[in-house]
């Protein structure tokens, strides 16, 4: 599956679209070049990994106390170290990030995670290595 966004539930944009569309002929691209039997040198790349969902903070009756920080908000994939701004209490309080290592997170305040109680996603950046590939010869 291909998830491409940020993007409003209901809506539909362009930019959007046209970055789905071009992952896709990627993905197509790369199969039929491999079933022609092109072979792939190694390479390396960054990603994400999810490391956990972090919830609002919440009072003993399990409503929201507080929301994301400004500084936070429309931070998707950006480095948070400890100490930055991650909530903000509705009395106007910042809770910082505290951690022992740098996250980034993501899908930060999306509406449609809400109900199953998550404010953001924190991952980590780690590298992936993959070794040559080809099709092997019949």
């Amino acid at each position: 599956g291909v998830e491409v966004g940020p993007q409003p539930q209901g809506v539909a944009r362009a930019d959007v679209l046209d970055k789905m569309r071009k992952i896709v002929k990627h993905g197509l691209d790369f199969v039929q070049l491999f079933n022609e039997g092109k072979e792939f040198p190694p390479c390396t790349i960054e990603v994400f990994k999810i490391m956990e969902k972090v919830d609002y903070p919440r009072n003993k009756n399990g409503e929201i106390i507080a929301i994301i920080h400004p500084k936070l908000q429309d931070q998707d994939w950006q480095p948070l170290k400890n100490g930055d701004p991650l909530f903000l209490t509705l009395d106007g309080k910042v809770i910082p990030y505290q951690g022992n290592c740098t996250v980034y997170p993501t899908f930060i305040n999306e509406a449609a995670y809400y109900e199953k109680k998550q404010a953001f996603v924190k991952t980590e950046k780690i590298k992936l290595t993959a070794k040559h590939l080809r099709l092997p010869v019949s």
